[in-house]
């Protein structure tokens, strides 16, 4: 069992960014945090979870360092009888909201892992991507977090953005491995709709030879690749639950949660989930759906997909790749090691 905890606040929206996400809505913090509680307390029982048995927890958003660790506190008052010791608890955090006193009054909630949005360390494009923070503001958040005790870091990069080049993405890493991480995921740049850069598509680059190089450059520097967007000598447990369908409660305007074959949609606006947050839409998966969802999860990661959930025509086709050396076969388990084909292979398997 995982749980998501969503954080809607954000200091300014990316021009990028698709989440549910409110740069205005700063005034509801305190009534939204009473409300997200009692949504969780009502998701353990809902989930029937068992004491010892949350083994990750990934505050996430939006933008969880603009909400203070005091109001973090019931949640993690709530939650605590739940969780496993030694519990992987991860928070995203921006450089610019990341003080060292939040970094401090999250470690000692028990926090043990920070996400860093670092995204790029190249002033003009943090600017041209509408971030919020400087190089400098990210680096000095990442070495403080260390020196508090955080001993897993992780900051997120992004690459495909118009302009980027060779040498400029080998400076962003370059940069990123002089700093104490243990973890970086790579995002190529995607245009979603409702976003701003949905009206200006051309800002994203097609360009396959810069994603090769962004994962061979990461990998020369010692992080292997264990999933398309993620590269590290530590791997995410709750990145993991993901890709291996576990359950996984969400709590927050905007969470997803799921259950065997069922996902809850909590609502998304602020003030109406304020008001109702037990208002939840639910959403029944089909067989076909789960094993299709299993298969791209499984065949983009280091998780694989076990033989035993394929059909026979499904099988026969994946030890056809298997003979073509697109697929290896291991312990009655079939893994990818080019994760930027998956999608092709999953469809083949798929017919």
């Amino acid at each position: 069992m995982l749980l998501y905890i969503h954080i809607p606040y954000c200091d300014s929206k990316c021009y990028y960014c698709s989440f549910n996400s409110y740069v205005d809505k700063f005034d509801t913090r305190k009534d939204y945090m009473l409300a997200l509680e009692k949504q969780l307390n009502f998701e353990l029982k809902r989930f029937k979870v068992q004491p010892h048995t949350i083994e990750t927890i990934f505050i996430g958003g939006g933008t969880p360092s603009t909400i203070d660790p005091t109001l973090y506190e019931p949640i993690f008052k709530a939650i605590s009888p739940y969780l496993k010791k030694d519990a992987e608890i991860t928070s995203e955090a921006n450089p610019n909201s990341a003080t060292k006193e939040w970094l401090k009054g999250m470690f000692n909630l028990g926090v043990n892992r920070i996400s860093f949005g670092v995204q790029s360390f190249n002033r003009d494009k943090l600017k041209n991507l509408n971030r919020a923070h400087s190089s400098k503001q990210a680096i000095d958040a990442i070495k403080i977090a260390h020196k508090i005790g955080f001993k897993n870091l992780s900051l997120d990069l992004i690459y495909n953005y118009q302009g980027d080049t060779k040498e400029l993405l080998k400076d962003d890493i370059t940069k990123a491995f002089q700093l104490p991480i243990n973890h970086i995921s790579a995002y190529e740049l995607t245009i979603e709709s409702g976003t701003k850069f949905a009206s200006t598509p051309k800002v994203r680059q097609e360009s396959d030879e810069l994603a090769f190089f962004v994962t061979e450059e990461i990998e020369r520097h010692g992080f292997k690749q264990y999933e398309i967007s993620n590269f590290g000598t530590y791997e995410s447990i709750h990145n993991r639950g993901y890709w291996e369908l576990k359950d996984y409660i969400g709590v927050g305007a905007g969470a997803v949660g799921f259950l065997q074959d069922t996902r809850y949609y909590p609502t998304r606006e602020i003030d109406l989930y304020i008001k109702e947050p037990l208002n939840i839409h639910k959403e029944r998966l089909i067989e076909e759906e789960l094993l299709t969802e299993r298969l791209f999860l499984g065949l983009r990661s280091n998780i694989g997909v076990d033989e035993k959930v394929l059909t026979r025509a499904m099988k026969k086709r994946a030890d056809f790749l298997v003979e073509k050396e697109k697929l290896e076969y291991n312990s009655n388990c079939y893994y990818n090691h080019n994760y930027f084909i998956a999608d092709e292979l999953v469809l083949y398997i798929l017919d």
